[in-house]
């Protein structure tokens, strides 16, 4: 991470500064992505940025650049630190203005990035990892992709101190999504992930799991599932930007099925790293399956 974003400039991140009154650092008034390098090429960019536009425009952020000019940027970031694989993080925050709680009369957007190596977690998605479950008490507008993150922290946390990799989320038993993931379920050949309304994010990568679906044959059900449901599943797995398509073989002290990532979740993984070597090349470390 030698070289850091801030508004159009690049600069070494010790000479990289933001406001103490940020509106971002205050209040957590922002938007944010993350987006997925491999082999040096950004996977489903345009996807990810234009989520940012959407996020932005549902706090009434008004951000001072174009989707073009955004990707840009970004692109001469990845060059500049010579990215292989990690990820590109961004954030745009209200900018700073005199500590109140309402708009500030001119907004000046502050966008801030980064890069950072991280390999994927192959040893992980070949064997699968353990989930806890624990109540969603995030506020209702989980499609924005907020710097308010506090909820997901402290349930991260939870799954950390029971040696967990995730939280699943689920209000009134009802499973949403996890702490920094979308959760899948699959029973009957059939795929069931909660529908992508103001409870949940809609995933970029659950959005590509949904279309790589039809290409192995495997149905889709955007329906709401129960946690008992999710218990009894034939197999459980989780999706993010940096898991990719990850199998959850324990859910609290519960194995689920016979305890080893399933044969359709097998098939997504294989699929997903088609779909990245499509796009960015071919990948130098691979699942075992």
């Amino acid at each position: 991470m030698g070289t850091i974003l801030v508004n159009d400039q690049f600069l070494d991140r010790v000479n990289g500064t933001v406001d103490i009154e940020d509106r971002g650092y205050q209040f957590g008034d922002g938007v944010y992505e993350v987006v997925r390098v491999y082999g040096g090429k950004m996977f489903t960019a345009e996807e990810h940025l234009t989520r940012l536009f959407e996020s932005a425009e549902k706090i009434f952020l008004t951000l001072p650049f174009t989707l073009e000019e955004l990707t840009a940027r970004l692109e001469k970031l990845m060059t500049d630190n010579q990215l292989d694989t990690g990820i590109i993080y961004l954030q745009v925050t209200r900018g700073p203005s005199s500590r109140q709680h309402h708009f500030p009369a001119e907004q000046n957007a502050v966008l801030t990035a980064y890069t950072k190596e991280v390999a994927r977690p192959v040893k992980d998605m070949s064997a699968g990892v353990k989930a806890i479950t624990t109540p969603d008490v995030r506020w209702l507008r989980c499609d924005i992709k907020s710097l308010n993150l506090l909820g997901n922290l402290l349930a991260k946390q939870e799954a950390v101190s029971k040696g967990g990799f995730e939280a699943i989320l689920h209000r009134d038993d009802t499973v949403t999504e996890g702490s920094s993931s979308n959760i899948f379920m699959i029973t009957n050949d059939t795929m069931y992930t909660h529908p992508a309304t103001n409870l949940i994010l809609n995933g970029i990568t659950r959005r590509e799991i949904i279309k790589l679906c039809a290409d192995i044959g495997l149905q889709v059900a955007e329906k709401a599932f129960t946690l008992d449901e999710l218990l009894n599943a034939e197999e459980v797995f989780m999706a993010s930007t940096t898991a990719e398509v990850m199998p959850l073989t324990k859910v609290n002290d519960q194995q689920i099925a016979n305890g080893t990532p399933g044969s359709w979740t097998r098939k997504l993984q294989e699929a997903f790293e088609e779909a990245v070597e499509k796009q960015c090349g071919a990948l130098t470390e691979t699942i075992t399956l």
